[in-house]
């Protein structure tokens, strides 16, 4: 859904018509509670008088009766219709909420910690629902009760004693002001501390085996103990200011009774009202606790909704760094022609390039080596062509059209990239490895038999059939029940079976062992004929296939040429091959 200045209105103009018969809905009810205490009055005047005989009272009690019968449906209604609407727009949020933070660019996570983003979709979206469900029932309920119980106070009974009852109460909007200013503050705070929390869980669960390896649980207990004592002494400030503020109405409330009591008493004596008028009163004074009450809780509910959105809206105010420059076109496709002309680049937060004037051509079906220190640029160059973070336009060029010429979901279409950091979900190891599929497996049974081909061509098929469920096997959040090297291979198999024109491993051969990379290597030679692959590394070992290697130093390419060449140069390349060579033999 499109966002309208950031607000809540276009989400709640979905449901107008909802809201609308909820409302109309809610007064029924209320109008049929209203002459509930007028029928009790009649009944007692009735008796009293002696003009109400056995047939008259069965008749009011049936009146009495059907309004139960409308406020019984009637209540049904309403929470059938708002209640249902807040539900509706609680999930058109979530997902557009969803969806948006999809666009949002590298940068955004880099400074967002993972429980604050979190706490957006769990505890704020809450206070929304609540915010737009039960505060809105409750501040019409409030309002259309408040006012007909008036109406019917001076047309029923008198107007000089609901003066007499209702003038206390006005003091409680002065105080509902005062206290809804103070609740937003309150609640802000109360949220920051939850979102502070639930980073320091998700946090803390994500590293346990760190924490437990550096003996560290007392400490990270403490840290916890802290955010939870943070968090609760925010929580009691708001619970302190609602414990305040529910006596203060109830004492306000007491006295509008009293003055009732003395006033009404001497009407009734001095036969202003009748005695049916005055109980009817009473009755009628006690439903207008519920609308006084009603306002405490409406005011602190919109409150923690209000507190809420104005997070909330942070995500929707925050834009992708990196956007399509073009329209979108399906049929728009990348051979696997790539030129890095006179690259240049510096992260947006930094002060030094971290590549400098670059210039590498990898031709349609050739493998790219790229070698280099800790820090040297590689990532940084797998990360520009992924349009990850934007170079200068020209500066890289698609089958000789520059990159920003097209759209993003054609680029991640057209390749595959296997990252340093290897990320695997909670699911089974058969649907991990198809997640680049736009089809699932359980949608179509033949990409089972692919996905056991990428995972042979990734060396790591015996491993899964050694498993106890094979491919079904579930590999654990992150895949914690692999090995780095299985994860590594299971990372290596869900790119190939996405089979794309372009395909990048980072350092993704560096938990395996040489037999099975260089296996590994093989494979990639024979299925990645025509097709354009990149392949950055530490180890010499890992591109000896390759075509052509760059050698990255300090973001400048020092070395470029063949394998054989590079190691008849005498330089980076030949030292780290002498190197490794020698470990190797040690080892």
């Amino acid at each position: 859904m499109r966002q309208n200045k950031y607000t809540l209105l276009p989400y709640i103009l979905k449901y107008k018509w909802h809201y609308a018969i909820g409302v109309f809905v809610l007064m029924m009810v209320d109008l049929a509670n209203l002459y509930i205490p007028q029928f009790i009055g009649e009944i007692i005047d009735g008796i009293t008088s002696g003009i109400l005989d056995i047939r008259g009272v069965e008749w009011v009690i049936l009146k009495i009766f059907i309004a139960g019968i409308i406020i019984m449906i009637g209540r049904f209604g309403w929470r059938y219709f708002i209640i249902g609407a807040s539900r509706g727009i609680e999930y058109r949020l979530r997902d557009d909420m969803f969806s948006h933070m999809e666009t949002l660019s590298a940068r955004y996570y880099n400074s967002h910690k993972t429980g604050d983003l979190m706490a957006y979709f769990t505890n704020d979206l809450q206070a929304v629902r609540m915010g737009t469900g039960m505060a809105v029932i409750t501040t019409f309920d409030a309002v259309i009760m408040t006012i007909m119980v008036l109406v019917k106070m001076i047309v029923y009974v008198d107007f000089k004693l609901t003066m007499f009852a209702f003038v206390p109460l006005i003091f409680i909007a002065v105080g509902c002001y005062f206290y809804g200013m103070e609740s937003k503050k309150r609640q802000v705070k109360r949220q920051d501390a939850f979102s502070f929390l639930s980073d320091k869980v998700q946090e803390s669960i994500a590293g346990i085996r760190v924490v437990k390896a550096f003996v560290q649980e007392d400490e990270d207990f403490k840290a916890f103990e802290k955010a939870c004592e943070n968090s609760r002494e925010k929580n009691l400030d708001v619970v302190k200011l609602r414990a305040f503020f529910g006596p203060a109405l109830d004492a306000v409330i007491g006295i509008s009774v009293i003055v009732t009591l003395i006033a009404g008493g001497k009407m009734v004596l001095d036969g202003q009202v009748s005695i049916g008028q005055f109980v009817a009163f009473n009755s009628y004074i006690d439903m207008l606790v519920w609308p006084m009450i009603a306002a405490g809780d409406c005011i602190n509910t919109f409150s923690q909704a209000v507190a809420a959105w104005g997070r909330i809206k942070t995500i929707f105010e925050e834009k992708p760094d990196i956007v399509d420059m073009v329209p979108e076109n399906p049929d728009l496709g990348i051979s696997g022609d790539i030129k890095l002309d006179h690259l240049t680049f510096t992260y947006p937060d930094g002060t030094k390039p971290v590549l400098r004037d670059v210039n590498i051509h990898v031709k349609k079906g050739e493998m790219l080596g790229i070698l280099g220190r800790t820090g040297s640029g590689k990532s940084s160059l797998a990360d520009l062509l992924l349009r990850v973070y934007d170079c200068k336009k020209g500066m890289i060029l698609l089958d000789g059209k520059p990159i920003t010429d097209y759209p993003l979901s054609v680029l991640h279409r057209d390749i595959s990239y296997v990252p340093q950091e290897n990320f695997l979900f909670s699911d089974t190891l058969e649907e991990n490895i198809a997640f680049g599929l736009e089809d699932r497996i359980s949608d179509n049974p033949v990409i089972s038999d692919e996905v056991k081909q990428a995972a042979k061509n990734a060396c790591i098929h015996d491993n899964i059939m050694g498993f106890p469920d094979e491919y079904k096997t579930m590999v654990g959040e992150r895949g914690v029940t692999l090995s780095g090297g299985q994860k590594q291979r299971s990372s290596i198999a869900r790119a190939l079976l996405k089979d794309s024109p372009v395909l990048i491993l980072d350092d993704s051969l560096s938990a395996v062992d040489t037999d099975t990379e260089e296996k590994i290597l093989e494979n990639l030679v024979e299925i990645r004929k025509g097709k354009t692959t990149i392949v950055i590394a530490h180890r010499i070992s890992t591109l000896q296939k390759a075509d052509n290697v760059a050698v990255l130093l300090d973001g400048v390419i020092a070395e470029y040429g063949t394998p054989d060449e590079l190691l008849k140069l005498g330089g980076f390349y030949s030292d780290i091959s002498h190197k490794q060579q020698l470990e190797n033999e040690l080892g």
